[in-house]
């Protein structure tokens, strides 16, 4: 009996093929790769956010620095015989003085800033006497102790009484100084108290608190200043110069506006500290209030040192304590006498910085001891702040000039234009090659690049309100090479992925075997970028620090957009059958790509059986 050879086992079906998918790793689930929508939902939903801040904020446009807006940029290095003197607190309060100079050209958007531990940037925009700004933000501050002659509310209310009294117990202002109070009416408000100390014992009422004038008083005061016979011969403008000079000073006064901001920025111009001169502070209320003001008897520099302090034995709360030199204790020993001898407003002494009054406390005896204190019911941030007026005269920082950049705004549009021109021949470049070389896959670049500069562009339209930042032509160039750091993301993920197929798999199991070496390159990459922005930010200065900020920036917004939106956007259209199909033009073409043929198992065909045997 024959039997015919027997069929091969697994002869006549279909060779399986199999090919072996990467498995979730722990801690992923499946699921969540398999649900790429709620990533592009996640972006999308927080760029229409971002998106609706923007314009809600009413800034739609990213900030202009000063090389394309034009204006006047000045780095300015400060220097001191004393190295300990050039510290934070000195320079950021010479910040707030030059920030005072700048806003006394009636210049809006001004930016004073420190960069480093010794380097002061102001930035000024358009439409500023750029050689003015530099003569007023690098010339050293000038501190004096001046006598108050009269003085009186710049613009007093139609509701006040036409003859307002004068009071100037240290009170405060908005940014924290003491500054001078005068108030139309005097019925149910208090003023502070204040306190000098002399010889290390406490003199109560040393500082005059309630002292008002009458309207004549005030008013023969300002008429005529040198009709106190009380006050000294150099605290009368006519004792320094002849009577025209005197009435001249006194048309002046009468015609001051202290609220207006280019009023005030003339004020004291090239007045010498011998001679008489005009002043503006803000009182309590936030008015502003005039002054004539005699000449200078103690010097910011004759300050050996002035702090902040709090009173625990009298309970009186912070205070502010000077200690004078040597030369400033006979000084202040004898201009405290003088003071001491006349009613209000001549017994009062204004702290002037840069022409403005910070301080007008009273004296009614002389302080001899070489040391006095301010108390006005100050807390902590106004006494420091006061004290670090009083020592930045006694400490003065001269700056010298490290660059001046001035751009007309014809230059800076220029400028602008061109940038964006390099910028979008740049971009246009990298389009020109995905599409040569990955033909469908650059759709996702595309897409990506387009996401990314939504939300660079929004996200510094935002900055510029919130930190200041102003994007200039290093920061332009930065976010040209950001880029080319996008693009490589997108060419190393894509390359991975030919990389599977060549293998001899299909799509979708490439894709997901592609993404985890893909993205350890990615990371790595745009982690040696980030820190060398950051690097270049910390140790440069000036312009080039926008190119490290937007180079940083814009890095980090390139792990966002290709996790969030390049990765999940290829995972959904792997199942599309124009990319899974290996269509011709979707950039993963097998034969193009030369893969290896599908694997394949097989099982080997068993021996044939001798009928004989059976």
């Amino acid at each position: 009996m024959s039997w015919p050879p027997t069929r091969p086992r697994g002869a006549g079906r279909p060779e399986r093929e199999y090919e072996k998918v990467a498995a979730p790793k722990k801690g992923r689930s499946a699921s969540a790769q398999g649900k790429p929508g709620r990533s592009l939902a996640l972006i999308l939903i927080a760029i229409a956010a971002l998106t609706g801040g923007m314009f809600a904020s009413g800034h739609t446009t990213p900030r202009l620095g000063i090389d394309l807006a034009g204006g006047t940029s000045i780095t300015l290095k400060a220097k001191s015989g004393q190295e300990s003197a050039i510290n934070k607190t000195n320079l950021d309060t010479a910040v707030d003085i030059m920030e005072r100079r700048v806003n006394g050209l009636g210049v809006s958007e001004a930016e004073v800033q420190t960069q480093g531990d010794r380097n002061i940037i102001v930035n000024i925009p358009k439409g500023t006497n750029s050689q003015q700004a530099r003569e007023q933000v690098g010339t050293t501050a000038k501190l004096y102790f001046r006598p108050v002659l009269t003085t009186e509310l710049a613009n007093p209310p139609a509701s006040a009484d036409p003859t307002p009294s004068a009071s100037g117990s240290p009170s405060k202002k908005a940014d924290g100084t003491a500054s001078p109070s005068s108030t139309a009416t005097s019925s149910g408000s208090a003023t502070p108290s204040a306190t000098a100390t002399s010889q290390g014992r406490a003199v109560t009422d040393a500082l005059k608190a309630d002292a008002t004038t009458s309207p004549s008083a005030a008013q023969s005061a300002s008429a005529s200043p040198s009709a106190k016979a009380s006050t000294s011969a150099d605290a009368s403008p006519s004792a320094n110069g002849s009577d025209a000079a005197a009435a001249k000073l006194q048309q002046q006064y009468a015609t001051l506006d202290c609220s207006d901001a280019a009023a005030r920025a003339k004020t004291g111009v090239g007045a010498k500290p011998t001679e008489p001169t005009l002043a503006c502070g803000q009182n309590a209320q936030k008015q502003w209030q005039k002054y004539i003001l005699g000449p200078a008897e103690v010097a910011g520099t004759d300050v050996k040192k002035a702090q902040a302090v709090y009173d625990t034995q009298g309970a009186g709360g912070w205070k502010v304590t000077m200690d004078f030199t040597s030369a400033g204790t006979k000084k202040f020993a004898s201009i405290t006498g003088k003071l001491a001898q006349n009613q209000s407003p001549q017994n009062q002494f204004a702290i002037v910085l840069d022409g403005e009054v910070v301080s007008d406390p009273y004296v009614r005896e002389a302080l001899t001891g070489g040391n006095a204190e301010i108390s006005g019911s100050f807390d902590q941030t106004e006494a420091k702040n006061l004290a670090n007026v009083l020592s930045y005269g006694a400490l003065p920082l001269s700056f010298e000039e490290q660059s001046v950049t001035t751009v007309t705004a014809a230059l800076g549009g220029e400028q602008l234009n061109a940038g964006l021109i390099a910028g979008a021949i740049g971009l246009a470049l990298v389009i020109v090659y995905l599409v040569a070389y990955y033909r469908g896959l650059s759709l996702i670049a595309i897409a990506s690049l387009l996401v990314s500069a939504a939300l660079t562009y929004v996200i510094m339209s935002l900055l510029g309100p919130t930190i200041g930042f102003a994007l200039n032509l290093p920061a332009v160039c930065g976010a040209i090479v950001a880029i080319g750091i996008t693009a490589d993301s997108f060419i190393v993920f894509f390359e991975r992925i030919r990389d599977e197929i060549r293998e001899g798999r299909s799509l979708r199991p490439s894709v997901e075997r592609a993404w985890p070496r893909a993205r350890r390159t990615i990371l790595v990459s745009d982690f040696v970028s980030f820190l060398a922005a950051a690097v270049l930010f910390v140790v440069t200065v000036g312009k080039v620090q926008g190119f490290a900020f937007t180079l940083g920036l814009t890095t980090i917004f390139d792990v966002v957009v290709v996790f969030l939106f390049t990765k999940p956007l290829m995972t959904i259209l792997a199942r599309k059958k124009f990319f899974a199909d290996g269509h011709s033009w979707s950039g993963l073409d097998p034969k193009r790509l030369g893969a290896k043929p599908p694997l394949r198992r097989t099982r080997r065909p068993s021996a044939p059986v001798d009928p004989k045997e059976a």
